[in-house]
């Protein structure tokens, strides 16, 4: 078995995700986990399959002719898990929306050899004011070797900077 890692993207719609299940299964492809989500009308999804050897390229094949139908699909090879152990953190970040945010959290995880894992942000009216609040929920694979008060220290610096609350937390 070929350990597939599809992403799916087009206009929502009642139906494509069965769509695109029943072209999985129709190949004998075993659906094994997804992440998918509507945003501005749009519908993307990323989703790792298992599929047998001999039907991979027929897969592959089907999977293109859904474009006819407005589903846009990519394929990747699953790849290795890094050789490193990690510890999994939460991240909690809420403040005032300002371009540059995302950019300059993930720079300074990436400086550390921080592993994002998972990332969910929105935007949206403050209780009082109306003004944007940006928020964000991470879960963070963080090297074993990296004290955890060091990544906080670092994390609280560039916070202050941006005007934003952060709060780590160990993953249960």
């Amino acid at each position: 078995m070929d350990h597939l890692i599809l992403t799916v993207i087009a206009q929502d719609q009642p139906g494509l995700v069965e769509r695109v299940a029943q072209c999985v299964a129709r190949h004998n492809g075993n659906w094994l986990e997804s992440r998918m989500s509507r945003m501005a009308g749009q519908f993307a999804g990323i989703l790792r399959v298992d599929v047998p050897a001999a039907s991979h390229g027929a897969l592959m094949e089907a999977l293109g002719e859904l474009s006819a139908q407005g589903i846009r699909v990519q394929l990747a090879s699953a790849g290795a898990e890094p050789d490193c152990t990690w510890k999994s953190i939460h991240l909690d970040l809420l403040g005032n929306d300002r371009p540059g945010i995302v950019r300059d959290i993930t720079r300074l995880l990436a400086q550390n050899g921080v592993n994002l894992e998972s990332l969910i942000t929105d935007v949206t009216p403050a209780p009082m004011s109306g003004e944007p609040l940006f928020h964000a929920q991470a879960t963070l694979a963080v090297p074993e070797s990296l004290l955890l008060t060091t990544l906080q220290t670092s994390l609280e610096t560039l916070a202050d900077d941006l005007m934003v609350e952060l709060k780590l937390r160990m993953e249960e």
